[in-house]
């Protein structure tokens, strides 16, 4: 456990960074400081591994005083995944990841070794362990910086914006392989982003800094988008948080329904009247956009497939939330989300109304089992003597 008991940092020109801060991380835990630049959320992340010294305040780290710890011991037994990676220029992958093992007495040999399963584990190609960072793109680099924050195998791992510098593709990528690792190794994770879509995808609890770098709420990520703490919290989360809210309720009861499908060969045989549409699919059953009645006439007249077609919108995958099953009806041309299965073929299609009724649907069952409960709770208060 990580405990921050009246935690105040102010800089001499009078800056207070953070202010009196008391906040206990679980163990085994992925926690998110999240808020807009200047909040304190970076500085409160530094001062669990002594990068910053609090002006006063107390932080344990297992129930000792960081301040009792030597520095260097303390954050060797830390990782640190930075934005950009940080990495040694000079040095090749294998290298770079074996840093921390080799400062802590492990032989070059029995370190690289170690390096080269921590990159299988990232999923990382270890072909990959003799180039250098020049010769990597950045999310390759950003994942050898996190084997290298998981070399030395710590029970804490302090990530500091790690995924803002990638294009959203690869940040997605990186954000599911880092909740695939968790699932798999249980550390104390300490996450920093000002993106708040990102900090209810990855917290298991969020912690929403505010100006002053005042604390304004401690939450799950559900509750901060259902219930904030105040109007700063509702107006960071946002006006659509009743939208991200949607990533915490299931799915899984959603209707299919069946999609008229074509390949680009059944395509100018298509008949389609005003206002309907076919899924285009590849030979295999994977999608690549939708078409209408003007689109099949080009197709007819000898125009290119693709300039035939419109963007498919968002697809649909195996255990996905509702979130997900409403952004694929709503971003699809034809008003019917895509859902496909593990392989990426079609499974059938998701309207947006009836999303809206699953949600209805759960809410009256959360409504009944809250009534359920208080009636419970009356009739056991009126049982007591």
């Amino acid at each position: 456990m990580i405990t921050f008991s009246g935690v105040t940092k102010r800089y001499p020109d009078g800056t207070t960074a953070v202010d009196n801060l008391d906040l206990e991380i679980e163990a085994e835990s992925f926690t998110v400081f999240v808020g807009p630049s200047g909040c304190g959320k970076t500085t409160s992340m530094r001062m669990i591994n002594r990068m910053i010294t609090p002006t006063k305040g107390t932080i344990t780290v297992g129930g000792r005083d960081i301040a009792d710890v030597d520095a260097v011991k303390l954050r060797l037994g830390i990782g640190y995944v930075i934005q950009g990676a940080g990495l040694l220029p000079h040095r090749t992958v294998v290298d770079n990841v074996a840093t921390v093992p080799v400062l802590k007495g492990d032989s070059r040999r029995s370190a690289r070794k170690a390096a080269l399963a921590v990159l299988e584990r990232v999923g990382l190609d270890p072909a990959l362990a003799s180039r250098y960072p020049g010769q990597l793109s950045g999310g390759q680099q950003q994942r050898v910086g996190v084997a290298r924050a998981l070399a030395a195998d710590p029970p804490i791992l302090l990530m500091d914006e790690p995924f803002s510098a990638v294009d959203p593709l690869v940040r997605e990528d990186l954000q599911a392989e880092m909740q695939r690792l968790q699932a798999e190794m249980r550390k104390t994770i300490v996450f920093v982003t000002h993106d708040i879509d990102e900090a209810i995808k990855l917290g298991d609890r969020v912690a929403v800094f505010g100006p002053g770098g005042r604390l304004q709420q401690y939450d799950t990520p559900d509750t901060v988008l259902s219930v904030p703490a105040n109007d700063f919290v509702a107006s960071f989360v946002g006006r659509d948080r009743g939208y991200r809210g949607l990533s915490f309720r299931t799915a899984d009861q959603v209707p299919l329904h069946t999609i008229r499908t074509a390949t680009e060969k059944e395509v100018p045989e298509l008949t389609l009247e005003h206002g309907d549409w076919a899924l285009v699919v590849t030979d295999t059953g994977v999608p690549t956009g939708w078409i209408d009645g003007i689109g099949v006439e080009r197709a007819r007249a000898g125009r290119p497939i693709s300039e035939c077609t419109a963007a498919g919108g968002s697809l649909f995958t195996p255990g996905a939330d509702l979130r997900q099953a409403l952004d694929a009806a709503i971003s699809s041309p034809a008003g019917i989300g895509v859902a496909v299965d593990a392989d990426g073929t079609v499974a059938g299609g998701i309207l947006g109304a009836e999303v809206i009724a699953k949600l209805a649907e759960q809410r009256a069952a959360e409504d009944r089992m809250r009534s359920e409960l208080h009636l419970s709770c009356e009739a056991t208060s009126t049982d007591r003597p």
